[in-house]
């Protein structure tokens, strides 16, 4: 999404300002009466939760205050579910009155503004505007001064696989990069190219000629193999998500086949090892 931490808990709760991020217990929140999405992904729920375990949480979850010790979920249910599944206590929040919209507004403006957010972080804000303040993107653009385009290609950042996202927050890669990769329209090259620029030190022109590569579509398909199922495809993107490379997963007609997972070097090695356990 983090040094296994993005947020540090405010200690005192009920003095919070709109625009910060605190630790609330998830015994505390409840879940949003009008949310209107019911059916959630069990693997891809289960995919966040791995992923949560391993990077953290990226993107804090909203709440409303509802009592003195309750909460209401505003957004990020799917964070919230995979956040108990990982068997956290608490998670990271954005801790809001109901009728704070104009003070979060310019709150948010103002965290924008500053000069040391990394780009998820300023994502991110951009999205809470978009949700919470009920902007669309072009107004959006107006209130913080970008372009369409601009504010576009930040919200696509969290589109990213966390483990791409925690490395542009980190700074491990650029802006640059990051642009590069959206550009690749499956997690599984996405994660591939990363993996290329973190053991290569990949420059932004080299990344953005690699792409061209990967994201271009196989002159011809294989006729012989086909593609594998959905709930294969499934598992196979869920393990390339986990070990940050291209797991190849091969499956024949009786269900019978085979994982591999590349290793590039060494280290990638004992990376995969650890992951492992």
């Amino acid at each position: 999404m983090q040094d296994n931490e993005t947020t540090k808990a405010i200690p005192d709760r009920e003095a919070a300002p709109a625009s910060s991020v605190l630790l609330v217990p998830l015994a505390e929140i409840e879940t949003n009466p009008f949310q209107p999405r019911n059916d959630f992904d069990q693997v891809a729920l289960q995919e966040l939760a791995d992923s949560i375990r391993l990077q953290g949480i990226i993107q804090p979850v909203t709440v409303r205050r509802v009592g003195e010790r309750n909460y209401q979920l505003i957004s990020g249910e799917r964070r919230l579910r995979a956040s108990k599944l990982a068997g956290l206590k608490e998670i990271p929040a954005y801790v809001r009155e109901a009728d704070d919209v104009a003070m979060l507004e310019l709150a948010l403006i103002e965290n924008i503004q500053r000069e040391n957010l990394n780009a998820i972080e300023i994502a991110i804000s951009y999205q809470r505007m978009i949700d919470e303040c009920n902007l669309k993107q072009d107004e959006l653009g107006g209130r913080v001064g970008k372009n369409r385009s601009t504010v576009t290609n930040y919200l696509r950042l969290l589109k990213l696989p966390p483990v791409i996202q925690a490395a542009i927050r980190d700074e491990q890669i650029s802006m640059g990069h990051a642009r590069a990769l959206i550009n690749i329209p499956e997690a599984d090259k996405q994660l591939w190219v990363f993996q290329q620029i973190v053991d290569q030190g990949l420059s932004v022109r080299k990344v953005e000629e690699l792409v061209r590569t990967v994201a271009s579509p196989p002159a011809k398909k294989d006729k012989k193999t086909g593609q594998l199922p959905y709930e294969y495809r499934k598992i196979a993107d869920g393990l390339s998500s986990r070990f940050g490379t291209k797991v190849q997963l091969r499956i024949d007609e009786s269900g019978k086949g085979k994982i591999e997972i590349p290793v590039l070097s060494r280290n990638d090695l004992n990376r995969i090892l650890d992951i492992l356990g």
